[in-house]
């Protein structure tokens, strides 16, 4: 070929796109980053804690996107950039986006800006999506007031027994604050530069651990004491120092706003499974608490799919007004049945569509489906049936309902729009059975009052939950979504603490949180330190020996 022949077409790439994660908060992810895990083909991680942050709610990813982890461990080291770069062309050969996640800001705390000049002289289009840093999100979640004096940001994060590199540490200011992230054992380390570059050993400093996470937990003491502390802590752990003019000048009693959140702290039992707490569990990290899920049913196809296979014909053709979804379960159950038969979204075209809760109506939207009505009260299937509207004859041309729903489902729904005059198909999308018990610890933690508190949403999830895990410790906190659950407490010897005024997830976890401010309240009034449900169990307990 000369060289005025046209270049030979070259097959396409997707983007590269390396996004900041943020300091851990799902919810400080900004709203670039969620719209390029959105769009993704291939999302790739260090770690499996960043890929945690991919089940938050305010995440949405195609269930079909390939999410990889480079391993990062003590075992398993950091990929070198020649591999992480190799594993990007890779992704990006299928022509979608690929988003390569890095926690903190790419550039300042991911440190992937030689893995992003390599993508781009491998001719790859790269873009960067900045993150909230790290540096600057943890003294501010610690109570910390930057803007005192000036700020000098160090990032020394390395492998444990690694030290930081001599010739950043001796051009550290010797006034002013210096916010540092370390690993634990760079401590000793860091005490000596500072008292090289003219700090004090009385100067104050502020150890803040997990920043910005419900695991945050924040310790201030002097230069001088940092050798001392380093020795009683692991080695790995990632540590936010800051030293100097900011900890000692921020009213950290009116500052310290994140960790005396109601709930901070609070280890919380959520009976479901992460597709349905996904509200839940957003609400209770809002106040600072740690959810962690117990599945206590297992869902399965139903046992007879031909009713399935005949609503789905009558979908197609047309013999349905509307289409009730009363659970997540419901939604995944008709969309996979339809994509079975080669069918997508665009088969509830003309149909209007109902859904009994956010959850579920965000189980649609992600699907392509905006639902017409979602109640703006109680969010169950009596509030979906006082919000329906009624049949009418004239406005109406078709007066049947198709209603998915599960094997042991209550007629409440089915009798509410009865009397509406629908008619109303009821199909068993899926069978629900009891969950294998959940990880021996998890048990442990369960009936030995390691949980603050837990959130029961229905009688057969407190049922199931004592069967495969057994009863939570009477110094747990329960909480019950409403009077059948309260009842259903107290038939397994439960003492119920909360109860939602009505149902519904969010209230729930608002009432919880409201007690949690009544409890602190009181035991502030009588003299006694605020500790969390577990907490004080422990403490009693070593008062008696």
């Amino acid at each position: 070929m000369n060289k005025d022949s046209a270049p030979e077409p070259q097959s396409a790439q997707g983007r590269v796109l390396f996004v900041g994660a943020g300091p851990g908060d799902p919810n400080l992810l900004t709203l670039a980053a969620i719209d390029a895990l959105a769009e993704a083909g291939t999302i790739l991680v260090d770690d499996d804690q960043l890929r945690e942050l991919l089940a938050h709610p305010l995440v949405t990813t195609d269930s079909r996107v390939r999410v990889s982890s480079f391993g990062v461990s003590e075992q398993a080291p950091a990929a070198p950039v020649k591999a992480r770069v190799q594993a990007v062309l890779e992704a990006a050969d299928s022509g979608s986006d690929v988003v390569r996640l890095v926690a903190g800001d790419p550039f300042l705390d991911g440190g992937v800006s030689r893995e992003a000049a390599a993508c781009a002289q491998a001719g790859l289009d790269i873009e960067i999506v900045p993150g909230i840093s790290s540096m600057t999100a943890v003294p501010e979640y610690a109570g910390i007031a930057l803007d005192v004096g000036g700020v000098q940001l160090i990032r020394t994060l390395g492998r444990p027994g690694q030290e930081p590199e001599p010739e950043r540490l001796e051009h550290w200011a010797s006034h002013g604050t210096l916010v540092v992230h370390a690993n634990a054992s760079q401590l000793s380390a860091i005490h000596e530069h500072a008292l090289a570059s003219g700090r004090t050993p009385d100067e104050q400093v502020l150890l803040t651990f997990s920043g910005g996470s419900t695991q945050q937990h924040s310790r201030q003491v002097h230069l001088k004491e940092l050798p001392r502390v380093a020795r009683t802590l692991d080695p790995e752990a990632s540590v936010h120092v800051i030293i100097g003019a900011a900890v000692a000048e921020s009213p950290r009693e009116d500052l310290d706003w994140f960790e005396r959140k109601p709930l901070f702290g609070w280890r919380v039992l959520v009976p479901r499974t992460k597709d349905q707490a996904g509200e839940m569990v957003a609400r209770l990290e809002m106040y600072g608490a740690h959810a962690e899920e117990v599945p206590t049913i297992s869902v399965e196809p139903p046992r007879t799919p031909q009713q399935m296979d005949k609503a789905v014909r009558g979908l197609v053709e047309g013999s349905y007004e509307w289409v009730a979804f009363t659970s997540v379960n419901a939604v995944r159950a008709v969309r996979e049945r339809l994509e079975e038969y080669g069918l997508d979204a665009r088969a509830f075209s003309g149909l209007r569509i109902a859904a009994v809760g956010n959850a579920t109506a965000n189980a649609l939207q992600n699907w392509g489906i905006k639902p017409d009505l979602v109640p703006l009260g109680e969010h169950s299937a009596a509030g979906l049936a006082a919000e329906f509207p009624a049949y009418d004859d004239v406005l109406d041309p078709i007066n049947r309902v198709f209603l998915p729903r599960a094997d042991i489902a209550t007629e409440v729904l089915v009798d509410g729009l009865t009397e509406l005059g629908w008619e109303v198909d009821v199909v068993t999308a899926y069978r629900t059975v009891r969950a294998a018990p959940p990880p021996a610890e998890t048990r442990e933690a369960i009936k030995t009052g390691k949980f603050d508190a837990a959130v029961f949403t229905s009688s057969s999830t407190v049922r199931n939950l004592v069967g495969i895990a057994g009863k939570p410790h009477n110094h747990t906190v329960i909480a019950a979504i409403g009077p059948q659950t309260a009842k259903g407490c107290e038939e397994h010897g439960l003492r119920v603490d909360v109860q939602a005024p009505r149902p519904g997830a969010i209230e729930l976890v608002d009432a919880l949180a409201e007690f949690a401010l009544r409890r602190r309240a009181e035991l502030i009034e009588e003299g006694r330190p605020v500790t969390k449900p577990s907490e004080t169990r422990r403490r009693r307990r070593a008062a008696s020996k």
